[in-house]
C-alpha cells in the first residue's frame, strides 16, 4: 500500500471578500507541484460563497464536475438550458465534454452556500455534455456507504469515467470497509466532518488521504465521522 497525505492546514487558499476556498489540489493562483492531481482526480475544493455572489458565466471542457452540496443553495445556469437551485443534500454532475459554458450563485441573500466541487478527467475527449442533479437522503448513509456517483448509474449518477463517489456518516465507535473495484484504482479519503482512522492512518476534519496499491479500505471511528470516498483510476 502507498500513501499521500494532505493535512486540511495545507490546503491552498483563496480568501476575498465573497469566497472562502480552500484547494487540496493546485487551482488558480495557488500551485503545488506535489499536489497537481491524484491519479483522475483533478480538483477538490472546499467553498463557502457569500449571500448573493458567486461565479459569472465560465466555461469548461473535457472534465466530469461533481458539486456536493453541504448546506444553503446554489442556482446553476448552463449553456445546455439548465437552470437549477442546487440544494443542501443534492449532488450535481456535468460532463463537460466538447465544452459547456455556465454559472453559480448563491441564490439566498442570507445564507452562506458552503459546497465540495471535484473535477474528475474523463474517460475520453470531446464527449457530448450532459447534465445530472439528484438528492440524496442522509438516512441512506447512515452506517452504511451511499453510492453518489458510479460508472454505471442507476440510483447513483453515472459518470464518464470509472469512478465511485461514496459518503458514509460513521457513528462514534463504529468501523467500516470498502472494497475498490480493481488493480489499477486508487482511493481519495476526504472527512468532512469528524475524525476518522482508516488503514492506520488518522484523519481530523477537512484531511484527506490517497490511498493507491490496496484492495480494501478499514476504517474505525472512534468519536464519528462524515466520510467521502472517491475511488478513482490511477493510470
Amino acid at each position: 500500500m502507498k500513501f499521500k497525505f494532505h493535512p486540511a492546514g495545507e490546503r491552498g487558499v483563496n480568501k476575498m471578500a465573497w469566497l472562502d476556498s480552500k484547494f487540496s489540489f493546485s487551482f488558480a493562483h495557488w500551485y503545488d507541484p506535489e499536489k497537481i492531481h491524484f491519479g483522475a482526480l483533478r480538483v477538490l475544493n472546499d467553498d463557502i460563497i457569500a449571500p448573493d455572489m458567486g461565479f459569472g458565466m465560465h466555461a469548461h471542457d473535457n472534465m466530469e464536475i461533481v458539486t456536493i452540496m453541504l448546506s444553503g443553495e446554489l442556482q446553476h445556469k448552463d449553456s445546455m438550458g439548465h437552470t437549477e437551485v442546487i440544494k443542501a443534500g443534492e449532488v450535481q454532475h456535468m460532463t463537460a465534454g466538447t465544452g459547456i459554458t455556465h454559472s453559480e450563485v448563491n441564490s439566498s441573500s442570507t445564507e452562506e452556500s458552503k459546497l465540495l466541487q471535484l473535477w474528475v478527467f474523463p474517460r475520453a475527449q470531446n464527449l457530448t455534455p450532459s447534465y445530472d442533479q439528484r438528492f440524496f437522503d442522509v438516512a441512506g448513509r447512515d452506517g452504511k456507504w451511499q453510492y453518489l456517483v458510479t460508472p454505471t448509474g442507476g440510483d447513483s449518477i453515472k459518470a464518464q469515467q470509472e469512478t465511485y463517489f461514496v459518503r458514509q456518516l460513521m457513528g462514534s465507535m463504529s468501523e467500516a470497509e470498502y472494497d475498490l473495484h480493481g488493480e489499477y484504482q486508487g482511493a481519495y479519503i476526504f472527512v468532512i466532518e469528524g475524525s476518522v482512522e482508516v488503514n492506520g492512518h488518522v484523519l481530523g476534519r477537512r484531511d484527506a488521504i490517497g490511498l493507491w496499491e490496496v484492495d480494501q479500505l478499514k476504517f474505525n471511528a472512534s468519536e464519528g465521522a462524515d466520510v467521502l470516498v472517491i475511488e478513482i483510476p490511477m493510470r
